[in-house]
């Protein structure tokens, strides 16, 4: 193996099979690996087979939930840019809930979406955070089943919101999003160490 996905601390150490069966999601790529095969292996098979939205689809499903958000925020945060002054109401919720989970941050981040502009993608990040824990919410909400991986759809929606606005460097911006949920999975923040930012 490469190494590339090695070392994935936060991601399950059950079989990828299980997981995309758990979210009723299918790869549309076809997999030369045993139903057995772990995360790791299975991503270091569709990245040698260049399928790129499949990696992306796997990752999201593969990220613990608070991380899976995390990851969604940033891809959301390249679209609006950084600062307070950017940021839509439903990116913000989705930021404080990853950074203190709760049933009120996550309350804020539900009641976000409601008030959100029609053309407003970030409201993927919002709705992540609204099937975090599987349910559709708090309160009475919290009683009613999500849909199967509705987290982690919203998650890779955001992502390719993202991937949709960069024409100029469509598939090296493919691999920082690749490249940013592997640093997430082993514990970073998923961002670029050069740019002076800490954890």
């Amino acid at each position: 193996m490469s190494g590339r996905f090695s070392k994935l601390t936060k991601i399950p150490t059950d079989p990828a099979a299980k997981l995309l069966a758990q979210t009723n999601v299918k790869l549309e790529t076809p997999l030369d690996a045993p139903a057995s095969a772990s995360v790791e292996e299975v991503l270091t098979e569709l990245d040698g087979k260049g399928a790129n939205v499949d990696l992306l689809r796997l990752l999201s499903i593969a990220l613990p939930p608070r991380e899976r958000v995390w990851w969604a925020c940033l891809a959301a945060r390249d679209i609006v840019g950084p600062g307070v002054e950017n940021e839509t109401a439903s990116l913000q919720a989705a930021e404080a809930w990853v950074f203190r989970p709760g049933d009120d941050t996550r309350g804020v981040a539900i009641d976000s979406m409601e008030h959100a502009d029609k053309d407003d993608v970030t409201v993927h990040c919002a709705m992540s955070v609204m099937y975090s824990d599987g349910t559709l919410g708090t309160g009475d909400m919290a009683q009613v089943p999500a849909p199967p991986g509705g987290s982690s759809i919203a998650a890779f929606a955001m992502n390719i919101e993202a991937i949709a606005t960069r024409t100029d460097d469509f598939d090296a911006y493919i691999q920082e999003l690749i490249d940013r949920a592997v640093d997430i999975g082993r514990g970073g923040n998923g961002k670029r160490k050069e740019k002076g930012e800490g954890v």
